[in-house]
This record gives structure tokens, C-alpha cells and sequence, in this order.
């Protein structure tokens, strides 16, 4: 796609622009990047005019975002991130024979990957690595990853999806809890706390179904973002959860959380490495295709993998 250069604002400006809204003060912003007050008005002025909308607005002795200006400042905010997360980039890879900027969902990352890339790290001793957490599948034009780990179906625009292992949740709990509240079958988890993750709100759902038990509210408890919240909130004892045997290998290791009972539900996504269509002959990430497909296959078995 071509652009034109006549709709590309200058980087500095738009700096100005994000030091003047945080501050509330063209005064303030003329300070913190050592320029006049008349020159950051000089180039607030510039980009309205190209814009062609009002950006701030005068109320007694500051300046205040209008409007357009409060919808334009995330966008200059995500546009400024972008543009220091590729320089910060490209200036490690240029201390490095080969790169490799992987997108991971974050408790995966964080809880499965990070334990194991040490091994990766020490087969390709002149990488640079470089590892953000991503939710939600996105556009590889946009933001310059190597390759994604992506729960979910396989579908990614303009990219090649490659099955690594399917997933089972299971039921656990604090020790305290499950002492409190003995739980001797599934029908008994009904009036349980029950706690849930909002991405995947039909997971107790499911379970119940899967274990042939009614329950009226399969949806009531408490509710969290992300597994690693629900992780935190399980050890605290907020309550029982349905989670996945891989990211939680230590806490059973070690028995601060117990798995009520072998009733594990396969879930109906699965989990895939993404490579873009257009990077799919580098061979730093074919060798990182194969390293995590062995690592999906060393943990075969009962308790340590993702799959059945």
C-alpha cells in the first residue's frame, strides 16, 4: 500500500502534541522538551491545520484537550510505543547475527514458555529475543512479530497456523478451601464459589454439561481477565477453578492447589504457531517451529501436557 507523505505527520510533533496533553500546558511541554512556548504553539497550530479540527482549547490558564483532541491522544500514544518499540528493536538486532520477536498470550508466556526458552536461548547462542504478549489475533503489517502463539481456530489473515496441542482444564483448589469445603463429586461443585475468566465464560458451563450435572447458575462467582488472575485468586482461596493442567505444573508439584477430582474437560480451541505468509522461509523460525513442537511432545503425559 502506498502512502502519502502529505497525511504523515513529523514525529516531533506529535511528541509535542502528547507532552501538551499530559501536561495541560504548552509552558510545561516547552520546558520537558526544551523548546519555546511559542514554538509548541507554532506546531499545535501546524497540526490542526492538517488535521483540520480544534485540538485544545483555552480555559483560563491551561489548555485542555477538546474533544477530537481526546480521541486523537491514545492513537498518538499507541503510534509513539510503536515507533520506540521498533527502534529499540532494530538496535538490538543490530548487535545480534539474528532476531526473532515472538507474540505470546500472556499466562502462557509468562507460566509455559519463559521456563523452557533458556534451552531455545542456549541452541542459538547469537539471538536476539524478543517477547510480547498479545490476546487477540492482529495484523502482522501493522505490528512487526516474527510469529504468533495463538489460541483459538486456526484462521489468521495473510499467515500459516500450525497445530502445537489441544487443551484440558481441570477442577482445583486451595488445600484451605477443599478442607472447608469438601467437594466428594461434581454435582457438589453447584453451590460451590466458583471463580470464572471472561474470555472463556462458558468453561464451568461446559463442564458441568460434560460431567452430566445440572446446575442452575453454572455462571454465578467471581470473574477475572486473565488466568493468571484466576491462578492468583484460586491459591488465595477466593474459590474453585477450571484450569489448565500446563500452567499450573508447579502449584501441584507443590500442593498449594489440588485437583478435585479426574474429570478433565478438553476444550474445544486448541493452540497454534503463527507465522506470517511472507516470513515463513527464515530459518530462525523454522528452528523455532520445531524446538517448541518437541517441547509440546517432551511433556506427553499425564499432569505435564497440555494435550491428552
Amino acid at each position: 500500500m502506498k502512502l502519502s507523505r502529505r497525511l504523515i505527520p513529523d514525529i516531533d510533533i506529535l511528541q509535542t502534541f502528547e507532552c501538551a496533553a499530559r501536561h495541560g500546558s504548552f509552558t510545561q511541554a516547552a520546558k520537558e522538551l526544551s523548546l519555546t512556548q511559542s514554538a509548541v504553539s507554532r506546531q499545535m497550530s501546524e497540526l490542526e491545520s492538517q488535521i483540520g479540527v480544534l485540538l485544545f482549547e483555552r480555559v483560563r490558564q491551561r489548555v485542555v484537550l477538546s474533544e477530537a483532541g481526546q480521541k486523537f491522544l491514545p492513537e498518538v500514544r499507541h503510534l509513539l510505543g510503536l515507533t520506540e518499540e521498533t527502534m529499540l528493536r532494530a538496535m538490538a538486532a543490530s548487535q545480534s547475527a539474528s532476531s526473532l520477536s515472538i507474540a505470546t498470550l500472556p499466562t502462557f508466556g509468562s507460566r509455559w514458555l519463559m521456563p523452557r526458552l533458556p534451552d531455545f536461548v542456549r541452541r542459538n547462542p547469537e539471538m536476539a529475543l524478543s517477547v510480547a504478549s498479545r490476546s487477540r489475533p492482529f495484523d502482522f503489517e501493522d505490528e512487526p512479530f516474527d510469529l504468533a502463539i495463538h489460541y483459538g481456530q486456526p484462521v489468521w489473515a495473510h499467515a500459516t497456523c500450525t497445530y502445537l496441542c489441544s487443551e484440558l482444564i481441570v477442577p482445583v483448589g486451595s488445600p484451605e478451601l477443599c478442607a472447608a469445603n469438601p467437594i466428594r463429586a461434581a454435582a457438589e461443585l453447584a453451590d460451590a464459589p466458583l471463580l470464572h475468566i471472561s474470555t472463556r465464560p462458558k468453561s464451568w458451563a461446559s463442564w458441568f454439561e460434560a460431567a452430566q450435572v445440572s446446575v442452575a447458575s453454572p455462571y454465578k462467582g467471581h470473574r477475572f481477565e486473565h488466568f493468571s488472575m484466576v491462578i492468583e485468586a484460586a491459591l488465595a482461596g477466593l474459590g474453585f477453578a477450571l484450569l489448565p493442567r500446563y500452567l499450573i505444573e508447579q502449584e501441584l508439584a507443590s500442593g498449594r492447589l489440588i485437583v478435585l477430582f479426574d474429570q478433565p474437560l478438553r476444550t474445544e480451541n486448541s493452540y497454534y504457531l503463527v507465522v506470517p505468509d511472507h516470513k515463513k522461509e527464515n530459518p530462525l523460525m523454522q528452528s523455532f517451529v520445531t524446538w517448541i513442537a518437541e517441547q509440546v511432545s517432551e511433556r506427553a503425559g499425564p499432569g505435564h501436557s497440555l494435550t491428552a
